[in-house]
């Protein structure tokens, strides 16, 4: 008795080729869906990491505009700039005698 041994892929091709086309067409269409199913499921990855990483930015610019915000108020704050006017720049309140007031019509 001969052991013999078969090359699989080789007897799966002989039996495509022999028995038509529809089967070579089935396997081609097979193939291609599940390349297009390995695209998508690669491009909707790309897609939740890409989201995730806007994420993250939308979080750190959120929270660098409060500390912009309380910043702004800090600077804002009446006995501050008017300590910067006294201090910083030399400047004084006008003597009464010598404020102006303009009516508009």
């Amino acid at each position: 008795m001969s052991k013999q041994t078969h090359n699989l892929a080789k007897l799966i091709a002989l039996d495509l080729l022999t028995v038509g086309r529809v089967p070579l067409v089935i396997l081609v269409l097979i193939f291609a869906s599940a390349m297009g199913v390995v695209f998508t499921t690669h491009h909707t990855r790309q897609a939740i990491t890409e989201k995730d990483q806007a994420l993250v930015e939308r979080e750190r610019l959120d929270s660098e505009w409060r500390n912009l915000l309380l910043e702004e108020t800090a600077l804002a704050e009446h006995s501050r700039v008017q300590s910067v006017a006294k201090d910083e720049l030399e400047m004084k309140r006008p003597e009464s005698d010598k404020e102006v007031i303009i009516h508009l019509p």
